[in-house]
This record gives structure tokens, sequence and C-alpha cells, in this order.
């Protein structure tokens, strides 16, 4: 499992590349759930989203290795940061995507100089592609979510948290494939214990609800929720005992 010092040392790595995002609060949904609430405003980040926090970690080791080309499997978010830094490191980065993906995170990879391959509907589906191609084309394959450098990336979110927000009570984390909310435990977890850390997933992508239960991995059907960036079919080998050690709490959320 990752540890806090890789998160640190992600941290140093993407430095140059990623915002240190604001929290926003919100009065009206503090008043109407009793809690002081924030939002870290992570749709301000380069790509307009956090995923290009894993991406610039992993693609930047990539290319210090001597990587020529990178390819990515991505519902969109992935796909958009992984073309973004490759594109910045001056390497081509291809990028297989849903056959339903969003026209506007197309266009997004697309305008970083991403070519795009549209296959099936499901991770399961993705994945494997993009790993073909790779190995077609000897270039890198950048895993979504279930990578070392993919959560450390992520989890450099915790470390700014804590220092956003030094009472902070509990942090709820949308979950996926796990690579976001893995890397948030660890750099919480192993820095202030005391806080607690909830996952959130949709009803119709249940796949790591179901896997706690039966505390083994378990996989779904491809699932049609609007929640488009969280439809995986399971969580992920690495990123799942991060979860099983030290997650607090798992609420399902329905359409």
């Amino acid at each position: 499992m990752i540890s806090r010092e890789n998160i640190i040392a992600a941290r140093e790595a993407i430095a140059d590349t990623v915002h240190f995002t604001p929290l926003l609060h919100s009065d009206q949904l503090s008043k109407r759930s009793g809690n002081k609430l924030f939002f870290k405003a992570e749709h301000l980040q380069k790509t307009g989203s956090f995923k290009i926090r894993g991406a610039a970690n992993k693609v930047k080791q990539a290319v210090a290795q001597g990587a020529t080309s990178v390819t990515a499997a991505s519902s969109g978010n992935h796909g958009q940061a992984v073309a973004y830094i490759a594109n910045r490191l001056g390497i081509p980065a291809t990028i297989v995507v849903p056959e339903d993906v969003a026209t506007c995170k197309m266009e997004a990879i697309q305008a970083y100089n991403g070519k795009v391959v549209k296959c099936g509907l499901t991770s399961a589906e993705r994945l494997p592609k993009a790993k073909e191609i790779a190995k077609e084309e000897n270039g890198v394959y950048i895993p979504p979510y279930d990578d070392p450098l993919i959560m450390a990336g992520q989890g450099t979110i915790g470390l700014e948290l804590l220092e956003q927000l030094e009472d902070v009570d509990a942090i709820l984390v949308p979950i996926g494939g796990g690579g976001l909310i893995s890397g948030i435990l660890t750099a919480i977890k192993e820095t202030k214990p005391s806080v607690q850390v909830i996952g959130v997933e949709p009803q119709l992508a249940n796949d790591t609800f179901l896997s706690m239960q039966k505390n083994q991995l378990v996989s779904i059907p491809g699932t049609t929720t609007i929640a488009d960036g969280l439809r995986t079919s399971q969580p992920g080998e690495l990123t799942f005992p991060v979860l099983q050690k030290y997650l607090d709490d798992l609420v399902l959320v329905s359409e």
C-alpha cells in the first residue's frame, strides 16, 4: 500500500502542474444539514477535475524513465488529464473512451491533442483495449486508479484539506475505482486518524459497497448511473485494501 511519504513526494513532483484548490463554504447547505459544509473546489483544477494530480505524477515518472507515448482508459476526466500532461511533456497520448462518452469530455481530450478511441460501455472493456494499444505502440499504459503513483497523486488533496481546515470532523469522498478515496484515506489516517472519512457511491454502481460487505472484490454489470465518472465494474486490487483498512463508512446515493 502507499504511504503518507509517497503522497508528500507526489505533491513535490506535481507542484508545477496542479492548482492548490480552494475550499468553498455553503451557508444554505450548512443550514439545511445542521453542519458546517465545505467543498474542495477541484472543478477549478487543471483539466476540470482532480484527475490531473494522479495523471501528472504517473506520466512524469513514465517520461523520466524514457516513455515516448502513453495510453489510458477513461470515461473522460482521467483521459483529459493524461492527454493534458502528455501534451505538456511533448509525447502523444491515446485515450480509450466508452461509446457513450460525453461529447464535451471527448472534445476536451482532443483539445489537448489526445487521440480518442471508442470501446464498449464499461471499464472492463476499456482497460484491456488501452493496454493492447500501449503494447502495440510500445507505449506506457496509465491506469485510471489502480496504481501507486495515481493513488499518491490523488492523495495530495488530503494533505491540502488538513492545511485548509484544521478542525475538520469528516470528509466525504466519491468512489469509482477507489484511486481518489484510497489516496485521501492514506493522507488523512496517517496524519490525523481522528478525522472520519466516508465514501459515497451511486446505488447503480455499488461495486465497492458490495465488496466491503463481502470483504472481497465484487464485480457488477455495466451501469447507467448519471455519475459517469463512477461507472467502474469493481474496486481496484490496490485501492480496495486501503478502504478495508481505513474507511469509516460508505453510503449509497440514488439517482
